[in-house]
């Protein structure tokens, strides 16, 4: 019971983790794809106006997980990051590229410096959910062994199921992203860009469920395992998020962008709990169960009195610091002034 509540606490974690730190890394991928720097001005404007306040914080999931993990799952810990360092080396390094690259892009002045720092900033937002994506395929195709380092160090994570599990998170970010961006453009007066991201969601939204269809055949020949249990007992799971997306296009479509997000985050929430109803119990496929895994219970009942004190603290000011800076755009007489967007070359 207790290993069980922690295995559902840490995937409300990751859920959080996908929903925010996601939307974060999916709109470098927008600032990649705006353009030069006058064409793509209003657009850059708009991303480093939207996370500016809360892109450090969305990191707090993925700490929470990593430990959470480490604490009550030592032997799948120890598993995932001696076969699988080399994705995740990557990953770090690339938010910690991202996080410096965005923050000297604000403080620059010449327009080679931003272009630079911008460049850095997108090209991580892209390579870095890429990367924690072949690590969510290696766990899932059960190319992670049980033990120190047992697995092959390149072939774990650069196989079918791992591209295709990082070509989706990086298309599902981009897609929260453009969903998201669309409200708070909308919510500042500016109409023309909410409509632009809006085309921008449709179209993420339709590649991603494009590439899911065509990973089935990919899952059925690479990891029969995940595609029995994603075609059986997670298949409601796979239904509902298939119709959440749906329904958050058509609600994009009409312009209902604050109903969009609320359809657009269980999309992609229901698709990573049917991974992980389609793999339970195993935490490593074909190798251990999340029994096995569990910590002793003493260890266990520590962590989850641990996290309900802290949730105490870390759920309302997550949410003070989310509610204000989405309504705290606006003032009297006028929308709230975006930062300085790059500036436009002569």
């Amino acid at each position: 019971m207790l290993a069980n509540t922690a295995l559902a606490v840490m995937w409300v974690g990751l859920t959080c983790y996908a929903l925010f730190g996601g939307a974060d890394f999916g709109a470098g991928v927008w600032d990649l794809l705006a353009g030069g720097s006058r064409r793509g001005r209003e657009v850059r404007g708009l991303v480093e106006h939207s996370i500016g306040p809360v892109w450090e914080a969305n990191h707090v999931w993925l700490i929470f997980v990593v430990v959470l993990l480490w604490s009550a799952f030592s032997p799948v810990f120890a598993a995932v990051m001696s076969t699988l360092y080399l994705p995740l080396t990557f990953a770090a390094l690339g938010i910690i590229a991202r996080g410096a690259a965005f923050a000297f892009r604000k403080a620059s002045t010449e327009l080679w410096q931003r272009r630079l720092f911008g460049a850095c900033f997108a090209l991580s937002s892209v390579l870095t959910p890429f990367f924690l994506g072949t690590v969510a395929g290696a766990v899932a195709s059960g190319r992670v062994p049980p033990g120190i380092a047992r697995g092959d160090v390149i072939t774990s994570w650069w196989n079918p199921t791992s591209v295709l599990g990082g070509v989706l998170a990086v298309l599902a970010c981009a897609h929260l992203a453009a969903v998201y961006l669309c409200a708070d453009a909308d919510r500042e007066g500016d109409r023309v860009l909410a409509s632009a991201f809006a085309r921008r969601a449709v179209g993420s939204g339709l590649a991603s469920g494009a590439v899911a269809c065509a990973g089935i055949a990919v899952l059925h020949a690479d990891a029969p395992e995940l595609f029995h249990g994603l075609t059986h007992r997670a298949l409601p799971l796979v239904v509902a998020g298939a119709v959440a997306g749906l329904v958050g296009l058509l609600l994009l479509y009409r312009r209902r962008y604050v109903l969009a997000r609320l359809a657009a985050a269980p999309a992609v929430a229901a698709l990573l709990w049917a991974w992980g109803a389609a793999q339970y119990p195993a935490m490593l496929v074909g190798g251990v169960t999340v029994a096995d895994a569990a910590s002793d219970g003493a260890v266990l009942a520590a962590c989850l009195i641990s996290l309900a004190v802290g949730a105490v603290l870390l759920v309302p000011s997550l949410w003070l610091l989310y509610s204000t800076f989405q309504h705290g755009t606006e003032r009297a007489g006028g929308r709230h002034p975006r930062p300085p967007a790059p500036p436009a070359s002569p």
